[in-house]
């Protein structure tokens, strides 16, 4: 798979939002724009994908300790093999630390996402090995960003693949 092309303006978008003060505010922020965004536009958009260019996924998980439902707009890695499959990667912005929703998907498997104004309900597993390194190779092709969010974190950027449950 060949790195996706974007237009000038959102790759300028993405290289400054991975530069450390950028993803250090938009790690703090930017979920509740894209919320807002999403939610005036009917599920079909938000500021991540206005700005920089890339999809995004509306995953609502089980809070791990709260057992409270919890929404994070988080980009999606598609398996170009099996559509019904997508990766979600827990760089946190290049934290030291783990995101929450990561947590609350290694807690409850259970997820429901909301991708291009519909709903479906996926199980998530933790990637490892070949699968791992399939995805994080669809990652970087995706976004660069990841590659320099994984020097930063200093520590090792699980990927967690959630495949779509049929009805």
């Amino acid at each position: 798979m060949s790195p996706v092309r974007y237009r000038p303006f959102h790759t300028m978008i993405q290289r400054l939002a991975a530069t450390p003060p950028l993803a250090w505010l938009l790690g703090r922020g930017l979920r509740y724009l894209d919320k807002a965004v999403f939610s005036i536009s009917g599920g079909e958009s938000s500021l991540t994908a206005l700005l920089a260019g890339v999809p995004l996924v509306m995953v609502t998980t089980t809070g791990a300790r709260t057992d409270l439902l919890r929404t994070s707009p988080l980009l999606p890695i598609h398996d170009p093999d099996d559509p019904r499959r997508l990766a979600l990667i827990a760089s946190n912005w290049g934290q030291r630390r783990y995101p929450s929703w990561y947590f609350n998907l290694t807690k409850d498997p259970r997820a429901s996402c909301r991708i291009n104004g519909s709903t479906a309900q996926y199980a998530a597993h933790e990637a490892a090995g070949e699968e791992y390194d399939r995805f994080w190779a669809f990652a970087t092709d995706m976004y660069p960003g990841y590659g320099m969010y994984r020097q930063r974190a200093g520590r090792r950027i699980p990927i967690i693949v959630l495949t779509r449950i049929d009805p």
